[in-house]
């Protein structure tokens, strides 16, 4: 615990939202102040705190807390804690906020966090917004709106540092100098490398600020450039982008346009958050549910929850109506309605292990067609040789237990079966709905899990009605 809040309990230390029990008194101490409606307080209680620590201790109030801070502390909302608010946060309190501060944020952000702010507002609100800003301002942010959602155009900040090939770094770090602060000439907040530009605006290179500061000053830009690993265009796909980042280390990357001149940057600190959208956006697609944020409504979850509920009902029944057909079969073989689960349970955790593996590596480019027949051979081998494990595991268990030599050798033979179906199933189903192009995470777990019941069922029974029937 901060020593600076056990001396000042008015006051919040930078950094502490890592510390559950810490934000919780946090929480507590600002619900206070907020019902008493103390904006001198509320000032005084996150003051010199981190804008994402601001950030975070306003997603976790109640909406009520938050629009009220909105009504009487909006000083408390800087252009640097907007930017870290989520976006159902934003539509909560951009509402109570004025147009003058909404535009007085935009002008002090970069332009990426900018189109991000503004693409919140209603479109009443928005056409305002951009009326009032500065020429400049306003035809960087419409600039942005002429992508598609998670572009790089959307992600992209205009504000960038370049200089010709034949300036000195002395030249360049004084021309830095010069601009730092100027308005619309203004450095961006956060930069790595400076871009070498040719006579028609073309990137054909970068220089790393560290290696510009430790240059000679009479060192030209062309003489310590290094290649540019990549360039992006602005309808590159955000999850392209990130590829690109892992795959080659950049911690900043440029946008060209059409024509192959320099038109934007994307750093690191954006790529951050996008990977960790699509990972999450991955992980809930596996499961059939989206993104339940802080401000949504029991209603709003059932909404998106329901219709995969509804595609897994119709699959359960079609597992349900193969088990059906050997209803006779379970009548005269008790034991049989005793093992079924057992068969569709492994089968089923198979072809999930299967499938997280086949989407993660198709997230990272490592699933590709010519990896892929490498893949599926291992996959149906590991299949295999669990299969082989588990039913010998599993055929001594039922011998035991229902002392039927015969019973045991038909489990068995349906384990190593369905195992060998799941793995495979989880590694052609996203393939082939990649090859479809439709998204591997978004529909595979339903067909997977369908695969598997209905063949681990229609197997075990099926063989125990040859066998032992």
């Amino acid at each position: 615990m901060s020593e600076h809040f056990e001396n000042d309990p008015n006051s919040i230390d930078v950094g502490v939202g890592l510390d559950e029990e810490l934000t919780s008194r946090h929480i507590d101490r600002l619900r206070d102040l907020v019902a008493a409606e103390d904006a001198d307080a509320i000032k005084s209680f996150l003051e010199d705190t981190h804008p994402a620590d601001i950030a975070d201790l306003l997603e976790q109030l109640p909406s009520a807390d938050r629009q009220k801070i909105a009504e009487i502390a909006p000083d408390i909302l800087t252009p640097s804690v907007l930017a870290e608010l989520e976006d159902e946060i934003l539509e909560d309190i951009l509402p109570l906020l004025g147009d003058r501060q909404i535009t007085k944020a935009v002008v002090a952000m970069d332009s990426d966090d900018a189109t991000q702010l503004i693409e919140e507002l209603d479109d009443e609100r928005r056409a305002d917004v951009l009326a009032a800003l500065p020429a400049r301002d306003r035809q960087e942010v419409e600039a942005s709106f002429a992508f598609d959602d998670e572009t790089a155009g959307r992600l992209m900040q205009r504000e960038f540092v370049a200089a010709p090939e034949f300036w000195t770094t002395g030249q360049t770090i004084d021309h830095m100098r010069t601009q730092y602060g100027k308005g619309d000439a203004a450095l961006p907040d956060l930069f790595f490398d400076v871009y070498v530009i040719d006579a028609g605006f073309h990137p054909i290179g970068y220089v790393p600020l560290s290696r510009l500061v430790c240059a000679d000053r009479k060192t030209a830009l062309k003489d310590i450039m290094q290649p540019i690993p990549v360039l992006i265009e602005p309808e590159t796909d955000q999850e392209d982008v990130a590829y690109l980042f892992e795959k080659y280390d950049l911690i900043s990357a440029p946008v060209i346009d059409t024509d192959g001149r320099l038109t934007g940057m994307i750093t690191v600190d954006d790529m951050f958050e996008v990977i960790q959208d699509e990972h999450k956006e991955d992980m809930l697609a596996l499961a059939g549910v989206s993104d339940a944020g802080l401000a949504d409504t029991a209603l709003t979850t059932v909404k998106a929850r329901a219709p995969w509920l509804l595609l897994n009902l119709f699959t359960a029944i079609c597992a349900s109506f193969v088990i059906s057909l050997f209803q006779g079969s379970i009548e005269k073989l008790v034991a049989l309605a005793v093992l079924m689960p057992i068969v569709a349970s492994m089968g089923g955790n198979t072809g999930t292990q299967a499938l997280t593996v086949a989407i993660r590596a198709l997230t990272t480019r490592d699933l590709t067609s010519t990896t892929a027949l490498r893949t599926i051979k291992r996959e149906a081998l590991a299949a295999i040789i669990n299969g082989l494990i588990f039913a010998v595991i599993l055929g001594l268990i039922t011998f035991v237990w229902f002392k039927n030599a015969d019973l045991s050798f038909v489990i068995a033979g349906a384990l190593v079966f369905n195992l060998l179906c799941a793995g495979l199933a989880g590694i052609l189903v996203p393939l082939g709905l990649k090859k479809l192009g439709a998204d591997p995470a978004v529909a595979s777990s339903v067909f997977v899990t369908t695969v598997t019941d209905m063949v681990g069922f229609f197997v075990f029974l099926g063989m125990a009605s040859v066998f032992l029937l």
